[in-house]
């Protein structure tokens, strides 16, 4: 009779350092992404949106020539560098060569080659000249219309400043020339104990930027005043407007955007202390518009509402709502590569100077 041996093979617990990869790969980006990823209902609104604007993206391109890239994925690009606050057009690039989320929210196969980052540009500059930022902007403001979460009656409003991309050096006397640059790569600029002003100095490289500080004790830097406008209910942002800075320009960017807030009945509008002045609160009521602000009882000659206004429970909400505004406006300071606007943002724009496209994207990206 023969007897059965058992023999025990034992494997060790530690796994192998394996080198070499694999050829071939079975899974694709979609299920590599969870699907509880917060991109995926970004993805949704936003190709939701682009379908919808396929015939202005027709009027943009010739019929016949090299294909370019394709504008949809041009801005699902442009999101990820505003969500991820992506530096470059470069890093993007870099990014997009081997990040597999990055790959599957462009639309990217995993074998397709990368754009180079000057051609990338050029055609981003083409698809922002055509109003498509703003039309975008609709698109998705228009799914939250439909999934009624907006409300028409009561907004609020607020200001940052959005530094350019001009450096101090740059900044210099309007009514005599630069002497020679020692370095023209990076020339030697002692500015200390100058008195420099809007009314004598200019940025070289950004004319329009403007020196400007948010408040008493803070730096003085180039920079633009982005606005922002959001309905109470959800805080979804519903308007945006981008002027020079001046002691005025976030009352009349809320000026420019209360007139065009859509529909005749009375609305309220939120904001801040800065918003308190006799000026202000009296262009609001006549564009029947109750000014919601809050009171400055410093200022002298006191605030410019009164009891009649603050002793409605509508107010006091009002004055918690509008402070989700400020989500939007933090959003923003980190808009353009890391918070600086380049003079590719600007264009020109019914009720203000100028218009933000990159603003708009990036206050899109917060809906």
């Amino acid at each position: 009779m023969l007897k059965q041996k058992r023999v025990f093979m034992f494997q060790p617990m530690r796994g192998t350092d394996t080198q070499q990869s694999s050829m071939f790969s079975y899974l694709s980006p979609e299920e590599r992404v969870p699907a509880n990823h917060p991109l995926r209902p970004i993805r949704r609104m936003v190709d939701d949106a682009l379908k919808a604007l396929s015939p202005s993206f027709n009027r943009l391109y010739s019929a016949f020539g090299r294909p370019s890239i394709p504008p949809e994925k041009l801005l699902r690009a442009l999101l990820l560098q505003v969500l991820y606050t992506v530096r470059s057009e470069r890093m993007l690039m870099e990014q997009l060569e081997y990040n597999l989320l990055f790959r599957w929210f462009v639309g990217l196969n995993m074998d397709e080659t990368v754009w180079v980052p000057t051609v990338f540009t050029k055609n981003r500059d083409r698809l922002l000249e055509g109003d498509i930022a703003e039309k975008f902007f609709a698109h998705v403001l228009a799914q939250a219309r439909i999934a009624n979460l907006l409300s028409d009656e009561h907004f609020s409003v607020d200001g940052t400043l959005i530094e350019a991309w001009a450096s101090q050096k740059s900044f210099q006397r309007k009514d005599r020339p630069a002497p020679p640059p020692d370095d023209p790569g990076n020339p030697t600029v002692d500015f200390h104990g100058e008195t420099r002003s809007n009314e004598t100095h200019q940025s070289t490289t950004d004319p329009d930027a403007r020196l400007a500080r948010k408040s008493g004790g803070h730096e003085s830097k180039l920079a633009y005043c982005g606005n922002v406008l959001i309905e109470n209910r959800n805080g979804i942002v519903v308007d945006t407007a981008l002027l020079q800075c001046s002691g005025l320009a976030e009352r009349h960017a809320a000026m420019i955007m209360a007139e065009r807030v859509d529909g005749v009945e009375r609305v309220t509008l939120a904001a801040d202390k800065g918003y308190d002045t006799k000026d202000f609160v009296k262009e609001m009521r006549g564009m029947n518009v109750t000014p919601h602000v809050s009171q400055n009882t410093k200022r002298q000659g006191g605030s410019a509402i009164d009891g009649r206004t603050t002793h409605h429970d509508g107010y006091q909400v009002s004055q918690r709502k509008r402070k989700r505004i400020e989500e939007c406006s933090a959003g923003s300071r980190r808009l353009a590569c890391c918070g600086r606007l380049g003079i590719a943002a600007w264009k020109p724009s019914r009720g203000c100077s100028r218009s933000p496209r990159l603003l708009t994207i990036s206050y899109e990206c917060g809906i």
